[in-house]
C-alpha cells in the first residue's frame, strides 16, 4: 500500500505557498514550472540535499578506515575485512535496494533512507569511541568491530537507494517538470559528487591528525545536525514538483498481487506435511525468481551494454585509489606527492562534467561516450606503454603512470556521464531503481575483483599484472560499448558519408585536370 503523503512543514505552508500548492497533482498549477526564481530555489535545495548526503558517506567511508587503523595499529587485516564486507553487502544486496526503490513512495524512501545511514553512522561513532578507549576484552571488542560491520553494511546500502533514488528518478522527473537541460543537472550532481569525494578525507583526516577521538566525534555530530536540514530540503523539492507526487508505475509485484498468490496455493493445498513441504519449495523458487527478475530485466533493457561498459571500469587499479595509492608509496612518494597528483587529477575529471553536457547537445549521448571512452582507452594505453618502457627505473615508471592515469580521468568521467544520460532515457519509470541496483551491484563485484588481484599479486614488482589487466578491462569496456553504438545506430562510423566526400574530392578534381590540359593547348 503506498503510503500516505507527509505533512508539509509550517513555515513551508507560509514562505513557499506556491510550491506547497503544486505538491498535489489534482490541483490546478497557476504558475508556470519554467519560473527562473521558483526553479532555481529548487534546485539549490536538491543540490544542497545531495551535497549533505555525499559529503556525510564520503566523510564516514573515508574516516571509519583511518579510525580502524589507529584502533587496530600493525595489521592491514581489519580494515581490508571491513572495507570487503561493505563492498559484498553493496553487491549482493543493491537489486534488492533497487525493488524496494521502485515498489516505495519517493519522500517516502529518501527519508527513510536518511534516517537509516544517519543512525547507523552515529552508533557506529559510538562504538569506534568504544574501541577506541580500549580495555575491553578480546570477546567484547570482536563483537563491537562486528557490529561496526552490520552499520556500515546498512549505511552503504541505505547511500544506494538515496542515490539511485535521487540521481535516476527524481533528477529525470524534476528536469521535466522545469524544462531544463537533464545533462546540466547530471554534471552539477556529478560535480558535486567529485567535490565531496576529495574535500570530505582531506577534512576528517586534517582533524584525525590531531586527534582521532575528536575526529570521531565531529563525524558523529555532522550526521546527526545535518540530517534535520537534509531531511526537510528533499522535502522542499517534493513539495514543490506536483510530478514527483506521481506513481511510478509499478509493475505488478507489489503486496496486492501477493495475497491473491497466497490465496490461490492455499486453496489447492491442504495441511498435511507433504502440502506444506510443497509449499516451501514453491516460496523457495519465488523467491529465487523475485530476485533474479532485475538481473533478467537489466540483461534485456536496450542500455544494457551500455552500463555493463560503464561497471567494467570498477576493474581496474588505474585510479588514486587505495591500490595505486600503496604502490606509489613503496616508489617513494610522499603523501604530498600523492595529494598534488590528486588534484590535478580531480581538476581533469570536473573539467569533464563542463565539457560532457556541451557535447552531448551537439553530437549526442551516443557519439559522446564513444568519444570520451575512446580517450580513456588511449590515455591509459599510453600510460602501460611508457610504464613498460621504463620500467626498470622504478620511480620514473610511476611518474609514467600517474601521467596516463590523470589523463584517462577525463575520459572517465565524460563516459560516466554520457551513460548516465543513456540510462535515464532508455529505462523505464517503473523499473529504473532496479536497473540502476543491478548496475551498483556489478560496479561493487567488479571492485571487489580489483581488491582481490592486488591480493595475489601484493608485492610492489607485481603490480604490473594488475595494470595489465586493467587495461584490458578497459578495452573490453570499449568493445562492449561499441557494440551499444552499433546496436543503437547501426553503425560505428558514418561509411557512406565518407565514402561521399572521398567521390566528391575524386569529382572535384577532374575539371582541374582538363583545365591544366586546355592549358597546355592554348
Amino acid at each position: 500500500m503506498t503510503p500516505p503523503l507527509p505533512t508539509p512543514p509550517s513555515d513551508l505552508l507560509e514562505s513557499d505557498s506556491d510550491l506547497v500548492q503544486s505538491a498535489h497533482p489534482t490541483r490546478p498549477i497557476q504558475e508556470s514550472h519554467a519560473d527562473i526564481p521558483s526553479a532555481r530555489s529548487v534546485l539549490w535545495k536538491l543540490y544542497f540535499s545531495h551535497t549533505l548526503s555525499t559529503w556525510n558517506a564520503r566523510t564516514f567511508e573515508f574516516g571509519a578506515v583511518i579510525f580502524l587503523a589507529t584502533i587496530f595499529p600493525g595489521t592491514l587485516f581489519y580494515t581490508s575485512l571491513y572495507a570487503l564486507c561493505r563492498s559484498a553487502a553493496a553487491a549482493i544486496l543493491s537489486s534488492w535496494v533497487g525493488g524496494v526503490v521502485d515498489r516505495t513512495h519517493r519522500l517516502t524512501l529518501v527519508r527513510h533512507s536518511i534516517i537509516w545511514a544517519r543512525c547507523s553512522v552515529a552508533i557506529s561513532c559510538l562504538l569506534l569511541l568504544a574501541l577506541l578507549q580500549g580495555g575491553t576484552s578480546v570477546l567484547v571488542t570482536l563483537a563491537c568491530f562486528a557490529a561496526s560491520i552490520v552499520l556500515a553494511c546498512i549505511e552503504k546500502l541505505a547511500f544506494i537507494g538515496n542515490t539511485i533514488s535521487v540521481e535516476r528518478d527524481w533528477l529525470i522527473v524534476v528536469a521535466d517538470s522545469l524544462s531544463l537541460e537533464r545533462q546540466d543537472l547530471n554534471s552539477s550532481m556529478r560535480r558535486i559528487d567529485l567535490v565531496c569525494k576529495l574535500i570530505a578525507p582531506l577534512g576528517i583526516s586534517l582533524v584525525d591528525a590531531y586527534s582521532t577521538k575528536l575526529a570521531i566525534w565531529v563525524v558523529l555530530c555532522q550526521n546527526l545536525i545535518s540530517a534535520m536540514f537534509e531531511y526537510f530540503a528533499i522535502a522542499r523539492v517534493f513539495f514543490a514538483v506536483a510530478e514527483l507526487a506521481l506513481g511510478k508505475g509499478t509493475r505488478t509485484l507489489g503486496t496486492e498481487s501477493i495475497p491473491e498468490d497466497e490465496d490461490e496455493i492455499g486453496a489447492g493445498v491442504d495441511s498435511s506435511p507433504h502440502s506444506n513441504l510443497s509449499f516451501s519449495v514453491r516460496g523457495c523458487f519465488a523467491f529465487i525468481l523475485d530476485y533474479l527478475r532485475p538481473w533478467k530485466d537489466y540483461v534485456q533493457n536496450p542500455a544494457f551494454l551500455a552500463s555493463f561498459s560503464l561497471s567494467l571500469l570498477y576493474l581496474t587499479v588505474l585510479s588514486f585509489g587505495s591500490q595505486m595509492t600503496t604502490y606509489l608509496l613503496t616508489l617513494k612518494f610522499t603523501s604530498v606527492h600523492i595529494s598534488v597528483l590528486r588534484l590535478a587529477a580531480v581538476a581533469l575529471e570536473l573539467s569533464a562534467t563542463c565539457a560532457a553536457p556541451l557535447l552531448m547537445r551537439k553530437i549526442g549521448p551516443v557519439r559522446s561516450g564513444l568519444w570520451f571512452i575512446n580517450e580513456q582507452l588511449i590515455a591509459v594505453a599510453l600510460a602501460v606503454g611508457l610504464f613498460t618502457s621504463v620500467n626498470s627505473q622504478a620511480q620514473l615508471a610511476g611518474v609514467a603512470l600517474i601521467f596516463g592515469v590523470t589523463l584517462s580521468r577525463f575520459g572517465l568521467w565524460g563516459f560516466d556521464l554520457c551513460v548516465q544520460f543513456l540510462v535515464q532515457e532508455d529505462a523505464h519509470p517503473n523499473s529504473r531503481g532496479s536497473f540502476s541496483a543491478v548496475e551498483v551491484s556489478l560496479q561493487s563485484l567488479f571492485e571487489l575483483m580489483s581488491y582481490a588481484l592486488t591480493m595475489i599479486f601484493s608485492r610492489p614488482e607485481d603490480f604490473k599484472y594488475p595494470i595489465f589487466i586493467s587495461a584490458g578491462t578497459i578495452s573490453v569496456s570499449a568493445a562492449c560499448f561499441a557494440g551499444f553504438v552499433r546496436q543503437k545506430r547501426g553503425h560505428l562510423l558514418h561509411s557512406s558519408k565518407c565514402f561521399k566526400r572521398e567521390n566528391k574530392a575524386k569529382y572535384q578534381v577532374l575539371p582541374t585536370i582538363e583545365e591544366e590540359l586546355d592549358s597546355y593547348s592554348d
